[in-house]
Parts: structure tokens; C-alpha cells; sequence
């Protein structure tokens, strides 16, 4: 698996999940628990990963649809 985003923002990440789904691009979102110990805050990014092999497409797609890539 490949690190496609990273982000604080959680509407970002549905976003991008969303867009990806729509593709036919299956994801997987980490550290999604982490912001029950720092209580809510924002303060560690979700990772969002997919496939190897869908890197590449997933990454057009969601830059294709406005959202910048750092992963």
C-alpha cells in the first residue's frame, strides 16, 4: 500500500473516499483513532491508502478534482 494523502481535515478525506469509491478505487483510511487521544483536536493527520497499483489513477483522480496531494 501507498500513502496517496494526509490530511487533518476530516471533510477532505470523505471527500477524497468518496470520489475514490466512485472510481471503483478501494481505500483504506489510517489513524483514524488517533483523535481519540488527542481528544478531538486535529492535531495528527489521517493517512489515506490504497493499492499500489491504483496509486497513480487515484492520484489524478483526486487532483483532477481539486484536492492537493502530499503523501
Amino acid at each position: 500500500m501507498k500513502q496517496l494523502l494526509s490530511t487533518t481535515d476530516p471533510t477532505t478525506i470523505s471527500f477524497a473516499k468518496a470520489l475514490l469509491q466512485g472510481e471503483g478505487i478501494n481505500c483504506f483510511e489510517m489513524d483514524v483513532n488517533m483523535s481519540v487521544l488527542e481528544g478531538g483536536i486535529g492535531l495528527f493527520p489521517r493517512r489515506l491508502m490504497v493499492a499500489d497499483r491504483d496509486h497513480f489513477v487515484a492520484s489524478r483522480v483526486l487532483t483532477d478534482n481539486g484536492i492537493e496531494l502530499n503523501g
